[in-house]
């Protein structure tokens, strides 16, 4: 009963918002601690949703101006429906046409702890409580009022404590914008009824504008300021389409991010992450120091052009590898420091003004200047996306620079875009009406309608009633396509005769030929139906998979290894597909091999999807898997054989025979009696705040720190944090884990409102357990790049030690998103020399933790 209301307001075939349950029993003293968000939703209005995990559901106020930390600004909160838990964690797009139409990030997470009887405190309309999140602390109040009203209007505010600010000093909503699940910033629409208009005629290449010579530039917001040791480079926000407002936008250059420090001439150059890259470009550093600037922080792309003029990953990570740095392009587009003066609150345009003029200068071909464009940024988007460009970056025309992500920074990448046959309709749901989604056809290469996919976005009221009108007419009572559809997409249905065309704009198109992430952009009329088939791009480069070479060069052929059941969805929250699953283990092998080769392992099976029965398999004698190798049973003896994956044949064929997860053993064969690392999990219960995970990881690190160890991070790829040690494998077993062991309950005692030491989740509400149980011989780890079998498909992935302040979770990257990012990060790996450090446990150790 109590998400009725949530329900009937929402139709799920077309919104990404998460059905639910209410979950029952979920008390304070259960698994976990009470948690609370609030939500950032540009939907009519702009407002803030805040809501409190009670009674298996989450209480919930839309609250207009969001939360204030001044006691004296009483916020109106109103109160309205009840959401299932699950939504805690919703981000996305709400599609036009539904219920709370708009963008939604998690502006704030984290618990909550009621002062008395909650239920009681709720039933009579006042809450006090406490909070610990991301941004909120301290004590609360919300209090139910008597004004008029459709509905119950409350009041939330701050109590008069050490967390308490005046507004004047300090508004938090405007200070702290952004989500903190994710790199996504809203940047609210505008709500007038102005115009757009739009160039008629698309320039077929980008034109970019020309650059005046001038004698001067005048830089106001310029401040006299010492050169600063290190600098972090300003982040653009994913955008779906162009914003509204005075942009400036460049090309999306398919590079690595590269910022210059010149300090007395000196020149030295650093990757996104802060690393020196200064010997991998000789020939740009000394390009740069022919400008012969003082002191400056410069900041840029670097690229290598293929003979079109457009940037060439595969050909930069080649340079690299090979030391020919002459082919290396280095695009520059910002100046936040020059010559004495910090220029970061310099508006944009008078930087890359001023940085115009000093590459005016320049010689050199190896130093470009990142120019802008004049034309309607639509066109020259199109015009990028024809000519294979990744997509456009915009700049808000006057805006600072800071170092992070920020909304005055966008990125818009291209997407596949093409007409479809409209074969069939669904019918409305929740508060929508007109139709749900329409269905959509394409023919074959032999003539035959295939099923294409659904679209359930980008219609608004209008659009909805007269194409409902248009559908109506074209009824017929069986379906007009060659083969059926998956009864789950079409469930209701109403065809049509294939008559009607529309455009539609997408990520992706599966191996089925279905589309995913649609949006609808109009009808079409302009084509026969008959000629519409999938558009597929000339000498598009194919994607890497299995049975091919991975970008980075380093792995062997996956053989000729058959997928069975390859269209199997084994991730429906997501799509993904038992092939997808095997090509990512193709693709990531070159960086997971070299952690997992010769280490005994254990399998997590999920043959029928993640949904469906797990299995945890440690031989291989139960199932014969092909590549996939067995070590001597003396190394182990009284024990089955155990089973190694070293080659990318035998991740492929693992991942064939249904494997999601790769557990690793803390020992390398043939050395089994003595471990060569341990691993400290922080599990934290679920409700907590991010921010206490990254405390609670720099706490544990720091003190490894003291007693001499280095460590080591990798993310788990779901709610932990994983802190692997290396050893030289000369301790027992039972030394290690006695020793990692002391380490947790060291942390326990010093912190224990922090941390705890023993297992159970009834031990860790509101708390983190730092388990060492994993640290005995037999049992397993994750492993580096090992896929987790939850939804999202997270990956295990290792992280610089600087990347964990501003890491947003342990399950950001995905099998979806992380190859870019290693191939960003090229040999920067974060976790280099791990095993090759040369560390033991010593006697002092043992004494500063108090062991006996």
């Amino acid at each position: 009963m109590a998400l009725d209301e949530y329900n009937r307001k929402r139709d799920f075939a077309a919104t990404p918002e998460p059905g639910g349950k209410p979950k029952v029993g979920r008390k304070r003293g259960a698994s976990h601690a009470l948690q609370y968000c609030i939500q950032k939703h540009d939907a009519t209005r702009l407002h803030y949703d805040f809501r409190l995990e009670l009674d298996g559901t989450l209480k919930s106020w839309a609250v207009p101006k969001g939360p204030s930390l001044d006691p004296k600004s009483r916020r109106l909160a109103v109160h309205v429906e009840d959401h299932p838990l699950e939504y805690a964690t919703f981000e996305g797009t709400i599609p036009a046409g539904h219920y709370g139409a708009g963008e939604v990030i998690v502006w704030d997470r984290g618990i909550w702890q009621p002062e008395g009887d909650p239920q009681e405190g709720y039933r009579k309309g006042k809450l006090k409580f406490s909070l610990e999140g991301e941004k909120l602390s301290g004590t609360w109040n919300l209090v139910r009022t008597k004004m008029d009203g459709g509905k119950e209007q409350w009041f939330l505010i701050k109590s008069n404590d050490t967390s308490a600010r005046p507004e004047q000093e300090y508004d938090v909503v405007k200070e702290q914008p952004d989500s903190v699940l994710s790199d996504r910033t809203l940047i609210p629409r505008k709500r007038g009824k102005a115009k757009l208009e739009v160039d008629a005629k698309p320039v077929k290449t980008p034109q970019a504008r020309t650059r005046k010579k001038t004698t001067k530039t005048t830089l106001s917001g310029a401040k006299a300021a010492p050169l600063p040791d290190s600098l972090k480079p300003q982040l653009a926000t994913l955008m779906e389409s162009v914003p509204d407002g005075d942009w400036r936008y460049e090309v999306k250059f398919d590079g690595y991010r590269v910022m210059a420090r010149i300090d007395s001439g000196k020149v030295q150059l650093f990757t996104r992450n802060g690393h020196d890259w200064t010997a991998k470009m000789p020939q740009q550093a000394e390009a740069l120091a022919s400008l012969g600037l003082d002191s400056a922080w410069l900041d840029g792309e670097v690229v290598v052009p293929n003979e079109e003029g457009t940037p060439d990953f595969q050909a930069l990570q080649n340079a690299f590898e090979v030391g020919r740095s002459g082919s290396i392009v280095y695009y520059l587009f910002d100046m936040p420091y020059l010559n004495g003066m910090d220029l970061r609150d310099v508006p944009l345009e008078e930087r890359r003004a001023a940085l115009g003029q000093l590459l005016d200068q320049n010689d050199s071909d190896l130093l470009r200047f990142s120019a802008d464009f004049t034309e309607h940024p639509e066109s020259v988007l199109e015009s990028a996306c024809q000519m294979n460009l990744e997509g456009l970056i915009g700049k808000r025309a006057g805006s600072t620079y800071v170092s992070r992500r920020s909304n005055s920074w966008v990125k818009i990448k291209c997407k596949n875009r093409q007409e479809f046959i409209i074969v069939g309709y669904t019918d409305p749901k929740g508060a929508r009406s007109g139709f749900g989604a329409l269905l959509l056809g394409l023919h074959d290469d032999q003539g035959n309608l295939m099923y294409a996919g659904k679209v359930g976005t980008g219609f608004n009221q209008a659009t909805l009633t007269s194409l409902h009108t248009k559908l109506k007419g074209l009824e017929v009572p069986k379906s007009p396509l060659a083969k059926a559809p998956p009864a789950a997409d079409v469930r209701g249905a109403h065809w049509l005769k294939p008559e009607l065309m529309c455009e539609v704009a997408y990520a992706e198109m599966t191996r089925q030929g279905v589309v995913r992430h649609s949006v609808f952009h109009g009808l079409r009329s302009d084509k026969p139906a008959k000629a519409i088939t999938h558009e597929k791009p000339a000498a598009a480069p194919s994607k890497a998979g299995a049975g091919k070479k991975s970008e980075r060069g380093a792995s062997k052929p996956a053989g000729q290894i058959k997928i069975s059941n390859p269209d199997r969805v084994i991730d429906k929250s997501i799509g993904a597909t038992k092939m997808e699953l095997a090509r990512f283990y193709a693709e990531v092998a070159p960086w997971a091999l070299p952690y997992i080769k010769q280490r005994p392992l254990a399998l997590v099976r999920a043959p029928e999807g993640i949904e469906g029965e797990l299995f945890f398999q440690k031989h291989i004698e139960k199932l014969s898997i092909p590549h996939v190798t067995q070590l001597d049973t003396a190394l182990y003896p009284k024990h089955a054989a155990l089973m190694t994956i070293d080659t990318v044949e035998a991740l492929v064929s693992a991942a064939q025979m249904g494997t999601i997860e790769l557990h690793t053993w803390n020992a390398v064969a043939p050395v089994l009696d003595h471990p060569d690392r341990f691993v400290l999990d922080l599990d934290p219960d679920p409700a907590l705040p991010w921010k206490r995970m990254i405390e609670a990881t720099q706490l544990t690190q720091t003190l490894l720190d003291e007693i001499g160890l280095k460590s080591f991070l990798k993310t788990s790829g779901g709610k932990g944090l994983h802190i692997m040690v290396p050893l030289e494998p000369v301790h027992s077993w039972s030394e290690v884990k006695a020793f990692s062991q002391a380490i947790a309950q060291y942390m326990a005692k010093l912190l224990p409102q922090h941390f705890s030491a023993v297992s159970g989740p009834k031990n860790r509400v509101g708390r983190i357990f730092i388990d060492y149980l994993r640290n005995s011989q037999g049992a397993s780890t994750v492993a580096a790049y090992s896929v987790r079998a939850r939804e999202g498909l997270g990956v295990s992935v290792p992280i610089h030690r600087d990347e964990l302040a501003d890491l947003k979770g342990a399950n950001l990257w995905t099998i979806r998103n992380l190859i870019p990012r290693l191939e960003e990060q090229g040999a920067d790996d974060p976790w280099a020399g791990i095993n090759e450090t040369e560390q033991t446990i010593t006697d002092e150790m043992r004494e500063q933790l108090g062991m006996k």
